[in-house]
């Protein structure tokens, strides 16, 4: 794709990476096919190559987002599928983040979707807060839960359960289990995962020890930031990674720590990303760069750590959901459904694998009728294969899915924890799936 920025706005950073990415596009629509929202409305504007187009206009005339690019910018849900199609290797994933940082530094929202932004990345990377969000929405929720639109959605999530802190929250090391130590990792623990899914924590603790890990839960490792980032707010992101980065060097240098294990893709792929999230700052780059080299999905390390400690289990049918932050962010496709499989689990997937559920970390919210429409297409394709059990490595699609289907969903490493020896998942307690 030709450009034509000129000297002046070449000479910062960031748009001479936006120049770069711009140019490595040809204009050749692969993407199209696998874009979700252009798969739902077929408006050439909300695909991966009409959104370049409109980021290359306003980027190239360093002018203020208008209206008709901050719609179409929106409703993108950084599912990355298509960085996965993409025959020239276009980096779409850094290319929206920069224009949704000049977006927010350019155009004003309406005050209703800034107070609605404003409350999310406040609450959601604070568990505490938010469950005390929670609980008080929980009067007017009642009420309010056949609303349509983002005030429906917020009032469904605030009938949700919530759960007190776990004991896997607390700074501790879980000593390894058997006669050697194989590896020695950082657990991270996430936010909002803590508060509506505690169990994934424990089961992931539970199941690296039993495997031969000792597991680190290391004080001031908190939310990864990638929330913040996706809303435009890069400052707030990259405080919050430059916590993470100390917190974890500080316990790397006393110790060293083999992996840093995320139990949550959303949170992987930004985890491992942190050094370009610091590309431009010396001071802390180096560190960053080092922590993303060994951040680690919990199957990547489970399947090192072979072979699984199965126990006798049922033949179980397992639909295995990959999370686009899995497979289009990480580029992970193997090591989950090998995983499932090596824990003795009859595997099969959707017709629709590529595409997303919805979710995208707060899109459910903020584009709900957009994301309501992907939800029912994923779940019916995921109810087609029959299966006992709908498993994902991601809260944000147990959460989407879960609110539109019978069929449980599991978290990967809740299923492997159970298979070698751990609890029964609770989703799947009384579903009569064991005598």
């Amino acid at each position: 794709m030709q450009t034509k920025f000129d000297i002046t706005q070449l000479a910062k950073p960031e748009v001479a990476e936006a120049e770069r990415v711009l140019r490595s596009c040809v204009h050749c629509g692969f993407c199209l096919a696998t874009c979700p929202t252009y798969v739902q409305l077929g408006d050439e504007r909300d695909s991966p190559r009409g959104r370049i187009y409109m980021i290359k206009a306003m980027l190239e005339s360093s002018r203020a987002a208008d209206e008709i690019t901050v719609r179409h910018i929106d409703r993108c849900l950084s599912c990355l599928s298509c960085t996965t199609t993409c025959p020239s290797g276009v980096d779409y994933m850094h290319l929206v983040d920069h224009a949704r940082v000049h977006i927010e530094q350019t155009y004003r929202r309406p005050i209703f979707e800034r107070l609605l932004r404003r409350k999310l990345l406040i609450l959601l990377p604070r568990p505490s807060l938010f469950r005390v969000a929670i609980l008080v929405a929980r009067g007017p929720a009642l009420l309010g839960r056949f609303l349509p639109g983002r005030l429906g959605v917020l009032m469904r999530l605030a009938l949700r359960p919530v759960y007190a802190p776990s004991w896997v929250d607390k700074p501790q090391t879980i000593p390894a289990e058997g006669d050697v130590r194989k590896k020695r990792v950082a657990l991270s623990t996430g936010c909002v995962q803590k508060a509506l899914a505690p169990e994934i924590n424990e089961a992931t603790a539970r199941v690296l020890a039993r495997h031969g890990c000792e597991v680190v839960v290391l004080k001031g490792l908190g939310c990864c930031g990638a929330l913040a980032l996706h809303h435009g707010d890069r400052e707030d992101a990259q405080n919050l990674a430059r916590r993470n980065i100390s917190a974890f060097m500080t316990e790397h240098r006393h110790g060293p720590i083999d992996a840093l294990v995320a139990n949550a893709s959303g949170c992987g792929t930004m985890l491992k990303d942190y050094g370009t999230l610091f590309r431009e700052n010396v001071a802390i780059g180096e560190e960053a760069t080092e922590f993303a080299g060994l951040a680690r999905d919990i199957s990547e390390v489970l399947v090192e750590l072979k072979p699984l400690k199965t126990i006798s289990l049922p033949k179980l049918r397992v639909v295995y959901h990959s999370a686009c932050s899995m497979q289009h962010g990480q580029k992970m496709h193997k090591d989950p459904k090998k995983l499932l499989e090596d824990a003795g689990f009859e595997l099969c997937e959707p017709v629709d694998a590529h595409l997303c559920c919805g979710s995208a970390g707060t899109y459910n919210i903020l584009q709900p009728d957009l994301a309501g429409r992907m939800l029912e297409r994923k779940v019916a394709t995921l109810e087609q294969t029959k299966p006992d059990i709908i498993a994902t490595g991601n809260i944000g699609c147990m959460v989407q899915i879960a609110s539109s289907t019978t069929v449980p969903v599991v978290h990967t490493a809740e299923l492997v924890d159970w298979a070698t020896g751990g609890p029964i998942p609770p989703a799947l307690e009384g579903r009569g799936l064991v005598e």
